[in-house]
């Protein structure tokens, strides 16, 4: 899959396509499935399948002071679709003047620079000033300028139609297992391992940090987790997400203690699934004390990834 930054220098092989655009954090079952039906039309025609995209995601941009807490950063859902079968991710940078795009400036945009022959969005889907590029508008466009728009019903899973907000809901309320089900997947953070302070090393519990790079995380605490990218089968965990209150932190780290682990992982791009919630972040009174709750946690956690 090729990585486009705008839409200006789009190869020929890549012109033509059929096309399906939004935000996609998370890439959740309803993302997955406008993924699938971009594949299968394209598939059907012979013309590349691409998803189009926004960086920063356009409610990060419109409400600066209290984005929605980003539940994939942009490295993160370029590895959730490298295996998706797609031809190419097109990122758009969303600024003031992206924002301000008509729906016709919008639809030459789409026409001019990448040729599409087919769209396929989810039925609220809006974009442009004042939302005038609704799904509706594209369905009337397409018909106009000869090309297919295929707009998609909700997905559900159970009762529930499928959303990124929904998956922040679940994931606020420490309730993995729905967040799992709405995603398709167990609720995960990936990331390079950076060097940290070494404190946890000299305490007796060394741990692979990770930067989490967005602006809010849709929860904190401690969990039990399990660690994909050390070995062939995931690793079990224990993981501090937050800011470290005790030690005079400040900036959010996913802080994790692989068990019976202890190698090097600086520079390793690691992929930490959360399996249960055991407790929130809390500043302790002294080191000592956090020492000793460390290793209850560690003791809860093993139990938990060993009985899940």
């Amino acid at each position: 899959m090729k990585l486009l930054r705008g839409t200006k220098q789009v190869p020929a092989a890549l012109r033509g396509g059929v096309l399906t655009l939004g935000s996609f954090d998370g890439l959740h079952l309803g993302h997955r499935e406008l993924i699938e039906r971009t594949r299968a039309r394209a598939r059907a025609s012979g013309r590349p399948a691409l998803i189009l995209s926004f960086e920063p995601m356009p409610r990060e941009f419109l409400n600066p002071d209290s984005p929605p807490a980003r539940l994939t950063n942009f490295r993160e859902r370029w590895r959730l679709l490298e295996g998706s079968g797609l031809d190419a991710l097109i990122v758009l940078r969303f600024d003031a003047a992206l924002r301000t795009l008509t729906g016709g400036e919008f639809l030459r945009l789409l026409i001019e620079d990448l040729g599409v022959t087919g769209i396929v969005v989810g039925h609220d889907f809006r974009f442009g000033r004042h939302g005038e590029a609704s799904a509706a508008f594209l369905q009337a466009a397409g018909a106009s300028h000869g090309f297919v728009v295929e707009v998609l019903d909700p997905v559900r899973v159970g009762e529930e139609r499928v959303s990124s907000s929904l998956v922040r809901e679940a994931l606020e309320a420490f309730d993995l297992a729905r967040a799992g089900r709405l995603l398709g997947r167990p609720y995960s953070i990936r990331g390079r391992v950076v060097r940290g302070q070494q404190l946890g090393r000299t305490l007796g519990f060394p741990t692979a940090n990770i930067r989490l790079r967005r602006r809010r995380i849709p929860f904190g605490g401690i969990f039990a987790v399990r660690v994909h990218g050390i070995a062939p089968t995931p690793m079990g965990g224990v993981a501090s997400l937050g800011t470290r209150p005790t030690v005079g932190g400040i900036e959010p780290l996913l802080e994790t203690v692989v068990f019976d682990f202890s190698g090097d992982l600086y520079g390793r791009e690691l992929e930490v699934e959360f399996v249960a919630h055991l407790r929130g972040e809390v500043r302790f009174e002294s080191v000592e004390l956090m020492v000793v709750q460390m290793q209850v946690d560690a003791r809860e956690a093993r139990e938990l990834v060993n009985k899940t």
